[in-house]
């Protein structure tokens, strides 16, 4: 295994779910070159590749498909905070998720949304009817949030969100 390519599998392997576009920010290689050593680290079972919620991801291999999914998700400033916050208070109902972590009602349902078809989080009802969130699988998930870091853009882009959210909801 040529150098380059080595340092490339170390990098996916430190940052599980990794996206393309980040990995080509934190490297020295060019687009092209890691395109190329991907492909490779693919070919040779080095990396397995997902695409999720529109970005491909790279993932070391042990990580089953349920668990790629996960941390793509957890690739997300937001997504992290509703996790820690059920992980905190749970079981809870959806305003105090989105008062808690500061997000509008429609910002917590695409994120609940995601979150729920992976089955991190589960929907339930009480018995007046009122929707109830709870983690699925709450050791799993501690891991795998433990494994990963949201990266800036992702950063950027959930801040803007919850800007905007101000500003419509002010």
């Amino acid at each position: 295994m040529t150098e380059t390519r080595r340092q490339i599998r170390t990098h996916v392997y430190a940052n599980a779910g990794i996206h393309f576009n980040e990995l080509v920010r934190e490297s020295s290689f060019a687009p092209g070159q890691i395109q190329y050593h991907v492909r490779r680290l693919i070919d040779d079972g080095e990396l397995v590749r997902g695409e999720f919620y529109g970005r491909t991801h790279y993932y070391a291999p042990g990580y089953d498909e349920h668990e790629r999914a996960m941390l793509a998700l957890f690739r997300r400033e937001t997504a992290r905070e509703i996790v820690v916050h059920l992980i905190e208070h749970e079981p809870t109902g959806p305003g105090g998720v989105a008062n808690a972590v500061g997000i509008a009602r429609s910002t917590l349902e695409y994120h609940l949304d995601r979150l729920v078809e992976q089955k991190v989080v589960e929907k339930t009802y009480d018995e007046r009817g009122r929707v109830v969130l709870r983690l699925a699988n709450p050791e799993r998930t501690g891991e795998l949030l433990s494994a990963v870091e949201p990266t800036v853009p992702d950063r950027l882009l959930d801040r803007f969100t919850r800007l905007v959210d101000d500003l419509l909801g002010g």
